[in-house]
């Protein structure tokens, strides 16, 4: 009987959790659609108001490891001089861990260079932590993706 109701209380448990579960990943899918909506709209103030302050960053052009809002911030300072480079976003898996989230996955770059379409495929990774009802990254990095063999 004791086991049966140990049981009954373990298999509720995984029950209740399950709906928060798919609300999470639905709002990490969702954060990450507003970075690649701010990028497109090559507005750095949005991009960068979706970092944790004390948040770590790796970006696909740069050598320094960013892990203060200012560094975040200069890596996007100049992204209004993208022009016409949109950001979509490809493949990727998003994995939740309590309050903290992890999307991992490809996006590419696209622009007109000399008048034909150039993609940049790159990999990403964004950890995300729930804070204060929020999601907010606490870790991207980026890397141009390999040619393929």
């Amino acid at each position: 009987m004791t086991r049966r109701i140990t049981a009954s209380f373990a298999l509720l448990s995984v029950l209740a959790t399950a709906p928060v579960f798919a609300d999470a990943v639905k709002d990490v899918e969702a954060t990450t659609q507003q970075w690649i909506t701010a990028f497109n709209r090559k507005s750095a103030p949005e991009i960068v108001a979706l970092y944790a302050k004390d948040a770590v960053f790796f970006g696909t052009t740069s050598p320094i490891l960013r892990d203060t809002p200012a560094l975040v911030q200069d890596y996007f300072k100049n992204i209004g001089n993208l022009g016409n480079a949109t950001m979509s976003l490809g493949e990727h898996r998003v994995q939740v861990f309590g309050d903290v989230a992890v999307n991992t996955g490809f996006y590419i770059r696209t622009a007109l260079q000399d008048g034909k379409e150039v993609k940049s495929p790159a990999r990403f990774t964004f950890v995300y932590q729930l804070r204060q009802g929020k999601w907010m990254i606490v870790e991207h990095h980026s890397s141009a993706a390999p040619e393929p063999r």
